[in-house]
């Protein structure tokens, strides 16, 4: 049976998901005075790369990642990044930070000839890789989220929705060619009628 949620809710006060596991990560600050979500981004993400589940999201993401981690871990062991949330492989999602606050997830990046998209950005990190496909459960769960968000924040809009690979071309490419952009947004179309 799958987990991925049929509706979301966030509670604006705090940022954070109800019901959903919050492993929160000390890599975000505050947004810049006034500053307020109007882009999500969507990310791909696997650890080691290519494998699915275990802890090693989580690890990164709070920077917990041991010294005796297999070696492609302990590459990335110093970054100080985060996502707001985490969709898995079954379409369960995870969160780290509130949608309020900034996270560390879009690094030098660029969108619409604004720079920094991290003051202004949600990060939403799919388990997964660029030429693997995504999960039935990831499309859904997805929608779910991303109808949450723009139900509760009126700042975000459905044309204001990017991938990774598009604020920050040539260096990030991630969701990568397997994420069915067509087939994600029909089905949050679906949500939103």
């Amino acid at each position: 049976m799958s987990s991925f949620p049929r509706a979301v809710q966030i509670d604006t006060a705090t940022g954070l998901l109800a019901g959903v596991p919050q492993v929160l990560s000390p890599h975000c600050d505050a947004r810049p005075a006034g500053g307020r979500p109007e882009l999500i981004v969507i990310h791909g993400i696997s650890l080691p790369p290519g494998q699915f589940g275990g802890p090693w999201i989580d690890r990164l993401f709070t920077g917990n990642i041991p010294a005796d981690a297999p070696a492609a871990l302990r590459d990335v062991a110093h970054l100080r990044v985060s996502a707001h949330a985490l969709v898995r492989r079954d379409g369960g999602l995870r969160q780290y930070v509130g949608f309020g606050q900034r996270a560390w997830h879009a690094g030098r990046s660029q969108y619409r000839g604004r720079e920094a998209c991290n003051d202004f950005s949600i990060g939403v990190e799919l388990e997964g890789t660029d030429h693997r496909p995504y999960t039935d459960a990831q499309y859904e769960s997805l929608a779910a989220l991303v109808a949450g968000l723009l139900a509760a924040y009126p700042s975000l809009s459905p044309e204001h929705i990017a991938g990774h690979s598009d604020i920050a071309p040539g260096r990030k490419t991630d969701p990568g060619p397997a994420f069915d952009w067509e087939r994600w947004r029909s089905t949050l179309t679906g949500r939103l009628s």
